[in-house]
């Protein structure tokens, strides 16, 4: 049986032992001050952070696709992670997955059961199929959670490349893992509720590995989101502002070169900058 009493993530933190207690603002400057900690712990982790972007870019070059796998709160932040790649850098919709215990409904519902089944998310894995060239991101702030344990155990058997993302020292994932990237953010306001710190620290990590990635396989002109999908009108007037600032053209003139390169800003900028 796990001894969950030793994971950190499920400690008691003294500083909030008397929360009921406390008026709102002292809940809020109790709670901001426990946040100003993540970044520190995810500091530490920056080089295999680092590690876990070069393999992921590798893998998108590679022609293989990002899993990122997880449960509860985790899960969900992959699932929110994967769905912004599409509109963020123009990258199909099944290059980046969330893949959550207990399925899709997971997202809406809390299906907390679900984490304790070493197969479900390997079904999903299998269904979608998963291969050698793909990557398996598994997040889980204890690291106990044995439907990302059952991940990243399939994943490695396949050969493919494999990413834990975990809060504690001694996380079980870290044997499982090619590369591990623990943040080690200590005991949470209301003890194990890891949808706080645990979970902030995962959502930087996870905006690291994906903008880093994508930044290194090509899907960035600079610091510009030159693959956005120009899909609103708030999109569509970025998009025209970049084309303007980077190649001087007045509006109408970028926005006759963005409809006619099939609305893709990089290879608007391109034109305009190669009709110079």
């Amino acid at each position: 049986m796990t001894d969950y009493g030793r994971f950190s993530t499920e400690k008691v933190l003294e500083a909030s032992k008397n929360i009921d207690k406390m008026s709102a603002l002292e809940i809020a400057e109790l709670i901001n001050a426990q946040d100003k900690t993540v970044a520190y712990a995810v500091e530490k982790a920056l080089p295999e952070v680092a590690r876990g972007i070069d393999a992921l870019a590798g893998v998108l070059k590679g022609g293989g696709r990002i899993f990122y796998c997880g449960a509860g709160t985790s899960g969900r932040l992959g699932v929110l992670d994967a769905s912004e790649c599409p509109p963020t850098y123009g990258v199909a919709p099944e290059t980046v997955q969330g893949v959550l215990a207990g399925g899709r409904e997971a997202a809406f519902e809390s299906i907390e059961d679900a984490e304790d089944d070493e197969f479900s998310i390997v079904r999903q894995l299998k269904d979608a199929g998963f291969c050698a060239k793909d990557a398996c991101v598994g997040i889980s702030a204890s690291g106990s959670a044995k439907c990302v344990q059952g991940a990243l155990k399939y994943a490695r058997g396949l050969g493919a490349a494999t990413v834990a993302v975990s809060n504690n020292a001694d996380s079980p994932l870290i044997e499982l893992a090619d590369i591990s990237i623990i943040a080690v953010v200590g005991p949470e306001v209301i003890s194990g509720s890891t949808r706080m710190k645990a979970g902030t620290s995962q959502k930087m990590i996870l905006n690291m590995l994906s903008t880093g990635a994508m930044v290194r396989y090509g899907r960035t002109l600079g610091n510009l989101m030159a693959y956005m999908v120009p899909s609103n009108a708030k999109l569509a007037e970025r998009a025209l502002r970049m084309i303007c600032a980077e190649t001087g053209a007045d509006r109408e003139t970028a926005y006759a070169a963005l409809k006619k390169n099939g609305d893709v800003i990089a290879d608007a900028i391109r034109e305009l900058k190669g009709a110079k």
